[in-house]
């Protein structure tokens, strides 16, 4: 008897230390995660570096101009949307007008379309010209952008890329345009324009006005990006985005 209850007490002490290293196990691992956890939430936190200012401006830019660019270079990217749907040119639409109160819908509608489609066509050639961009950009640039007006980081692509987009957008616009029968299209409806009685002939640079309306329309969209990250937590989608933006909110309180 004496030795049965020997080896009971031996088993209970063997499974309480069992129990015992299994719980302290558990509870490292609880107390590592919670550490972990912390330690993510604190690097979120605080004043970022210059350099954390330049790099997570860069990659909130980078992530808005590629959404924005790939956006408008899908079909219906511009005629689709509203907010930059190019129109017939100012001085056409008296044309469209005239045009379409004689049951010439079909053409003016062959035109709108065509103009939109060599906008998206161009589009895809906007995104490697703003990470260029982007790439350049200096510390102070990304600082002044991060703490500046809701708009500082489009009113910036406007100024270092306006002149390369026109450069770069120009033969591809006259390229989509052709492409896209634009070009036969808005011929065939400024000569049955021109042939009414008593109107002045209509003379339009298609390229011009389509190159400027794709490189307004990309701008409208990166400003949409802009908006997105600046005032919607849930765009910011990493540590570094998180950081930045959380300063430049308390910044401005």
């Amino acid at each position: 008897m004496k030795k049965i209850n020997i080896l009971s007490a031996s088993l209970a002490m063997l499974v309480f230390a069992s129990l015992n290293v299994s719980a302290q196990i558990k509870l490292s691992d609880i107390f590592k995660k919670v550490t972990e956890k912390q330690g993510t939430t604190t690097t979120a936190t605080g004043t970022p570096s210059t350099f954390e200012i330049g790099q997570g401006i860069k990659e909130a830019l980078q992530i808005g101009v590629s959404a924005g660019a790939d956006r408008l270079s899908l079909k219906d990217g511009f005629l689709g949307n509203l907010a930059v749907k190019i129109l017939m040119p100012p001085e056409a639409q008296k044309v469209e007008k005239t045009l379409r109160g004689i049951g010439l819908n079909k053409l003016c509608d062959n035109v709108i379309v065509s103009l939109n489609r060599a906008a998206e066509d161009a589009a895809t050639e906007a995104k490697p010209i703003f990470i260029s961009a982007i790439k350049q950009m200096t510390l102070t640039d990304a600082t002044n952008i991060l703490l500046g007006n809701k708009d500082a980081a489009t009113e910036y692509f406007k100024k270092v890329t306006t002149s390369q987009l026109m450069q770069k957008f120009s033969p591809i616009v006259t390229t989509s345009l052709n492409k896209v029968n634009a070009t036969k299209y808005y011929s065939d409806l400024t000569t049955q324009y021109n042939r009414l009685p008593l109107v002045k002939p209509v003379n339009t640079n298609l390229t011009e006005y389509v190159t400027q309306k794709a490189i307004d329309g990309l701008f409208v969209e990166v400003a949409k990006e802009e908006l997105k990250i600046r005032g919607n937590l849930s765009s910011r989608s990493t540590t570094l985005l998180q950081k930045v933006f959380g300063y430049a909110d308390k910044k401005k309180i």
